[in-house]
């Protein structure tokens, strides 16, 4: 760590202490570590938790694991990788997960250029030296040229708004935040309260073990079954041989993932095809059923309500109460229209007698309590309580860090005013930083978008060294077209009318009830070929100097 420079003139690269400071550790940040080492740069990774794995190292409950299938989520740069490892599910769970990130960190020495337990506190440009100074919560700080967020979309936890949480007397945590050492859930009265994605796979695995498992829903979500399976060692075999054509198919997709949405919509064919396609997406492995349905599904009010009392009807037939069933179907939004968890026997947990269900739309929960939750209706006793409540998504892990730019402007501010990018790769007035998966970025099957973002931003950083550039930022011009292009790419999906993490809405955080575009809602064709125009048009729509 240099002393902290104070003259106002650009200051030269051999005095800075890195080229490039990363914050993350996750999938976003290993490939971008390995990706600026290639150029020669000196690289710091900024990680706040003991080890790699971003979302892997820190999500840890039961029954974690992908939803896109293994073999189309693992990183596709290293032919040596691929033929080296092998997934032992067709879904691996979250164990296997952060295994095969230590092996990738491992294998290409990537802890040397690492740095753990170091929480980013601050983070501030200084437009006349074109650094920026980032800022530890011990103390520390670092010089760098460059600064890139690698914080992840999902990483930042939100409890709910409800008092006497810190009373509890007996063992609580997000699940985001679950314990590293093992914790004893047999014949414990627990509670989980939240059934997204994160709730579906813990309930339908602690129900297995506990006493008594009282779910607490506060809006009910619309899953399909995932359909695991082991992969044999001959399969596993199989699939190496067909990494390329496996790649290939993502990058053919609309959404990055095996799947992609029928040429036929709904109305084109019979209802007894119909019947029979939607029969064959159920009983299908992974997202077929929403990535892979008829074209109009997401669009189409009238073909999205027949999909959604097809998937009702699944929900009846497997939930034997059928007061309990109809709390289980979603009322507030149709079916694919908020992204759809994967679950392997969730609806029959609800058959189990040790389970119960508590719709918090009828009687809210009151407060936490020493023993456990009250609400309008009765009080309740438990040794644990699971809050598997979600994320500040998208922007939650930007504002958990001070991030300064030109004149001493706050992000956290500039967003919260308008929430705009360029690319989701750059922000206006906040030269020299890159994002890996920032807002209006590109979603969807993550490692394929995060590979393609971490190769823009390299080969971006790449361009401005050949040509003695030190300073980049996005135009307003390029932040206002990019904007708009947004909000074209996402104006007929039923997904950006309805409220979820994926319009900004989060009701345990302050200020996010207002429904905006917070991610980037075209093809991946799409957004790659408007990102590739910048760069074959030697970056006009950036200011290089």
């Amino acid at each position: 760590m240099t002393q902290l420079i104070t003259e106002t003139q650009i200051i030269d690269d051999k005095d800075l202490d890195y080229d490039v400071i990363v914050i993350g550790a996750g999938i976003s940040g290993l490939y971008q570590l390995y990706k600026l080492r290639e150029l020669g740069l000196r690289v710091k990774v900024l990680e706040a938790g003991t080890g790699v794995g971003g979302t892997w190292y820190w999500n840890r409950y039961p029954g974690a694991r992908f939803d896109s299938e293994s073999y189309s989520y693992g990183y596709s740069f290293s032919d040596e990788l691929l033929k080296e490892w092998d997934w032992h599910e067709h879904f691996a769970s979250q164990p296997e997960i952060l295994k095969y990130l230590q092996y990738v960190s491992e294998k290409f020495d990537l802890e040397k250029d690492i740095q753990f337990s170091s929480r980013v506190k601050s983070t501030i440009f200084n437009d006349d030296q074109r650094i920026w100074t980032t800022t530890l919560e011990n103390g520390d700080f670092f010089i760098s040229r460059f600064l890139i967020s690698a914080v992840g979309i999902l990483s930042e936890p939100t409890l709910p708004k409800v008092d006497g949480i810190e009373s509890f007397k007996g063992r609580s945590f997000h699940t985001s935040r679950w314990p590293h050492e093992p914790i004893d859930l047999n014949d414990k009265k627990i509670a989980v309260i939240g059934t997204g994605a994160s709730g579906v796979q813990t309930i339908q695995e602690v129900c297995k073990v506990a006493g008594n498992l009282t779910v607490f829903q506060r809006r009910p979500n619309w899953c399909a079954p995932l359909h695991n399976g082991t992969i044999p060692k001959d399969e596993m075999e199989e699939i190496r041989s067909s990494y390329k054509n496996i790649f290939q198919r993502c990058w053919d997709t609309v959404g990055g993932f095996l799947h992609t949405m029928d040429s036929r919509g709904t109305f084109e064919v019979s209802e007894k095809e119909r019947e029979d396609f939607w029969e064959h997406l159920y009983q299908s492995r992974g997202f077929g059923i929403w990535q892979g349905n008829f074209k109009d599904m997401l669009i189409d009010p009238e073909a999205n309500k027949l999909m959604s009392e097809f998937v009702a009807n699944k929900i009846r037939s497997r939930v034997s109460n059928p007061k309990t069933a109809e709390k289980l179907i979603p009322k507030d939004h149709g079916f694919g229209t908020r992204r759809v968890p994967l679950e392997t026997h969730y609806f029959e947990s609800y058959n189990r007698d040790n389970v119960e269900l508590i719709d918090l739309t009828e009687t809210p929960i009151l407060s936490i309590t020493a023993d456990g939750l009250k609400t309008t209706d009765r009080e309740f006793e438990f040794d644990i309580i699971i809050y598997a409540t979600g994320f500040n998504a998208i922007t939650g892990s930007f504002d958990k860090i001070d991030i300064e730019g030109m004149n001493g402007l706050k992000l956290k501010n500039q967003w919260e005013k308008d929430l705009e990018t360029f690319l989701g790769l750059q922000v206006s007035n906040f030269p020299n930083m890159f994002m890996v998966l920032g807002p209006h970025a590109l979603l969807g099957n993550n490692p394929r978008s995060i590979e393609y973002n971490v190769e823009w931003i390299t080969e971006t950083i790449n361009y401005m060294r050949n040509n003695s550039y030190t300073r980049a930022e996005a135009t307003a011009e390029a932040v206002q077209t990019w904007a708009d292009y947004v909000a074209e790419q996402g104006e007929h999906l039923l997904s950006n009318k309805v409220d979820s993490w994926m319009t900004g809405i989060n009701t345990n955080v302050e200020g996010k009830n207002k429904r905006i575009l917070a991610r980037y809602s075209g093809t991946a064709q799409s957004y790659r070929k408007r990102c590739d125009e910048v760069a074959q048009s030697g970056y006009k729509e950036l200011n290089l100097s």
